[in-house]
């Protein structure tokens, strides 16, 4: 398995961990002596920078793997996914909110596996993009924001919101695209 995989793997292990550093009731975490908030906030940030750092080393190494376009997205979506409905659990993001990210994730997966079907592949759009840094923001800010950062939460708060207009927005116009797209063939 290359570096790249191996992040993108590393990805998918740190989820567990967040949710139960998010969810446990302990102000502490020995022997870290970090409070939840701050570990929390620690493990989704490293995990996003794999994010980053998967694709940027898959393409410069030339290590771009079947593997690795598969899972990288699958990644991405288990780790935003476990934030945000562990968001909702805290009080700190409403159920709705992450129903419409969420239900955008599975609508736009849906959508490509239908287009994939069709032998038609599609780029990431600039919105899609938007709505990841605003859903990074937002995630951050708000688990950050419980504690005595209360301009972080506002920023998070802020973020969320962006992240569920773009993620509507970015839906509308991946299905648009796909539609032109399956018109054309």
């Amino acid at each position: 398995m290359n570096l790249p995989n191996s992040l993108t793997v590393a990805r998918i292990f740190l989820v567990p961990l967040l949710v139960v550093v998010l969810l446990t009731n302990r102000g502490t975490w020995w022997p870290f002596g970090f409070n939840k908030e701050v570990l929390g906030a620690l493990i989704f940030g490293i995990a996003s920078l794999t994010d980053w750092a998967d694709g940027y080393l898959a393409r410069r190494r030339k290590q771009v793997t079947g593997f690795g376009e598969w899972m990288d997205p699958l990644a991405d979506k288990l780790l935003v996914t476990a934030a945000l409905i562990s968001l909702v659990q805290l009080g700190l993001a409403p159920a709705w909110m992450v129903a419409v990210i969420l239900g955008r994730e599975f609508a736009i997966t849906v959508l490509r596996s239908y287009a994939y079907s069709k032998n038609l592949t599609l780029p990431a759009s600039p919105l899609g993009k938007v709505k990841l840094v605003a859903q990074v923001v937002a995630i951050l800010g708000l688990i950050l924001g419980q504690g005595e950062w209360r301009i972080v939460l506002l920023i998070g708060q802020m973020a969320l919101w962006v992240s569920t207009i773009t993620a509507l927005v970015s839906a509308v116009d991946y299905y648009r695209r796909v539609t032109s797209a399956l018109s054309r063939a």
